[in-house]
């Protein structure tokens, strides 16, 4: 073999050598089952592929948001726009005329109640607070013996009570600031039926719930006092088919309703719920006196005793039991019975 062809074959021998180098170190750097490496699984390389996507669309989620927060700017604005209802707010805000009336939740019945009622008074009183902040009239609105379970209640339920405003909250008993010629009480046991309300006057709503169980314990409270008290003319302009007993908020919005209206009949209808059944007096005295002719061409000679099972039966204690039944779970306070 001559001196050229040996040099060219030891090139030759040396890049194979190269080569059969790299290929081992390339296959020493993979995984192996027998190097403390496992496979990949299916799952994991889902998560890589998931992963690889979410990076890759970064760019087009965020423009997908920044098209939505324009189309939601478009709409508000469009809205505004086409609503007048933004304006009729800070108009009626502007026309706002705060009425002198005083309208007090005595609230010093706090031990005859269950935790359960105390949560209903809570909600009654919120929704007071609400309403008054809407009025038209707002009432100088007054908590008085404000403390025990409805404050802890508060405190826990309800911590944005303290920052409330347009409201007075005191833990003392109104008779300690507010003079007894002020004041009257109102009660559903009261004979005394009110007319019109006196802005001059501060007018007491119990907030005692569940008052079934307690009944005329307002008015005899007033009456211990040496304290006006009254009812409100529900008897006079409306019929009910329930008890007439309403909760502590819907007093205190058919007097806000009644401010703006100077109408009795039409806060008490535009306040009271469905449920109760209300028509106007003079309605269901025609629907009364109807039904005793239609009974009479029906019964014939017959008809003076038909009309009195019909009394009997609606007067029977056991309609008044199931009726006492149903509305012992709703939330009362000053029964207006006339």
């Amino acid at each position: 073999m001559s001196s050229e062809i040996l040099p060219a074959f030891s090139e030759t021998s040396n890049v194979e050598r190269k080569q059969d180098l790299n290929e081992d170190q390339e296959e020493n750097q993979k995984p192996g089952l027998g190097e403390g490496f496992e496979p990949i699984s299916k799952r994991q390389m889902k998560k890589l592929m998931k992963q690889k996507q979410w990076e890759e669309q970064r760019e087009l989620r965020k423009q997908k948001r920044k098209e939505k927060r324009k189309r939601k700017q478009l709409e508000r604005q469009c809205q505004l726009e086409s609503n007048s209802e933004g304006s009729d707010r800070k108009r009626i805000r502007r026309d706002v005329v705060y009425s002198p009336l005083r309208l007090i939740i005595d609230c010093s019945f706090d031990s005859l109640m269950a935790l359960k009622d105390i949560k209903k008074l809570h909600k009654q009183i919120q929704r007071c607070y609400a309403e008054n902040r809407r009025a038209l009239h707002p009432v100088q609105f007054y908590l008085t013996s404000h403390g025990g379970q409805l404050k802890k209640n508060m405190d826990e339920n309800d911590k944005g009570w303290v920052n409330w405003k347009d409201i007075h909250i005191k833990p003392e008993h109104y008779s300690e600031f507010i003079q007894k010629e002020d004041l009257i009480y109102l009660t559903s046991d009261s004979p005394n039926v009110l007319k019109e309300l006196d802005e001059s006057k501060a007018y007491v709503i119990g907030g005692l719930v569940d008052h079934n169980h307690h009944k005329g314990l307002t008015y005899k409270q007033a009456s211990e006092h040496g304290i006006d008290h009254a009812q409100l003319p529900l008897g006079n302009f409306v019929k009910m088919n329930s008890r007439k007993v309403l909760a502590i908020n819907h007093v205190f919005e058919i007097i806000l309703e009644y401010l703006e209206t100077r109408d009795w009949q039409e806060a008490f209808f535009t306040i009271l719920p469905q449920r109760k059944g209300a028509v106007p007096t003079d309605k269901a005295c025609e629907s009364s006196s109807h039904d005793k002719k239609f009974a009479r061409v029906e019964g014939g000679l017959n008809s003076d005793s038909s009309e009195e099972e019909n009394r009997n039966e609606l007067d029977s204690p056991h309609k008044e039991e199931k009726q006492d039944k149903e509305n012992s779970t709703e939330s009362t306070v000053n029964s207006i019975l006339h």
